[in-house]
């Protein structure tokens, strides 16, 4: 990935690894746009990183979002990477769920919708330009779930898939497709900003961009920690990382 020089719009740029990424691109040259529901936290993050731009953005309104994307690339139209990061977490007991599941119907509609309507509005104007690049940022537990959290695992498997898809039908046009994929970082995503077993966030961030400025023609960026995950299909382990995992959040939780 080309890591300066770009105008990159970042949704929910206003927390956790969205801000951190946006003020990362920042430094390294970029023009950042954020994006989130809550017009204070992009506020808060602009005001402490002059030059930031922000803009409103619910990434649940699907009436809104051509509208919205039509907006921003009039507002930038140097706009040539996309950061699909928007994302939330919440746990579900499938043994006991309220007949309307809003929760599940909500994560999946932020989680996997989103990122797919937002790239097929954007995707025209991507296609324009001589380098572009859409990252979307996906989790561990796409290929491990976490059973307490398993509408957001799954989104977050049916979005590594979608990401596989969207990178073979744009080989040889000038957008990059990339996918983030995060371990437990310490973020406020299910209260674990405080959760000594996350990894903390400005190590992740550390190790992200340092495989970026390492290989630039990288395609799935994975942190050390989040290789047992990544990779447990593969090394036969899958199983036993599985009942690993999980065996450990539930204890945890019953503590």
């Amino acid at each position: 990935m080309k890591l300066t020089g770009n105008t990159i719009l970042i949704t929910g740029g206003g927390s956790g690894i969205g801000r951190g990424l946006a003020e990362g691109f920042q430094r390294l040259g970029n023009q950042v746009i954020i994006a989130g529901r809550r017009k204070s936290a992009l506020d808060e993050v602009t005001a402490a990183n002059p030059g930031m731009k922000s803009v409103v953005f619910d990434v649940e309104n699907k009436a809104g979002i051509r509208d919205f994307a039509a907006r921003v690339c009039a507002e930038y139209p140097a706009l040539n990477v996309l950061i699909n990061n928007a994302g939330i977490m919440r746990p579900e007991d499938l043994l006991h769920q309220p007949d309307e599941l809003t929760d599940a119907e909500a994560i999946v509609t932020t989680n996997l919708l989103g990122p797919i309507r937002l790239t097929a509005a954007l995707l025209p104007h991507l296609l324009q330009k001589s380098y572009a690049a859409i990252v979307n940022v996906s989790s561990g537990l796409a290929f491990v779930p976490l059973a307490s959290t398993p509408t957001y695992s799954a989104t977050k498997a049916a979005l590594h898939s979608y990401t596989q898809s969207l990178r073979y039908q744009l080989k040889g046009s000038p957008v990059e497709v990339l996918e983030l994929i995060p371990p437990y970082v310490q973020t406020h995503l299910m209260a674990g900003a405080e959760d000594p077993r996350a990894m903390p966030l400005k190590e992740f961030l550390a190790e992200v961009f340092g495989i970026l400025e390492a290989n630039s023609a990288i395609k799935e960026i994975c942190v050390e920690r989040v290789n047992g995950l990544r990779r447990a299909e593969e090394s036969g382990k899958h199983e036993a990382v599985f009942l690993g995992l999980n065996d450990a959040m539930s204890k945890n939780a019953k503590e």
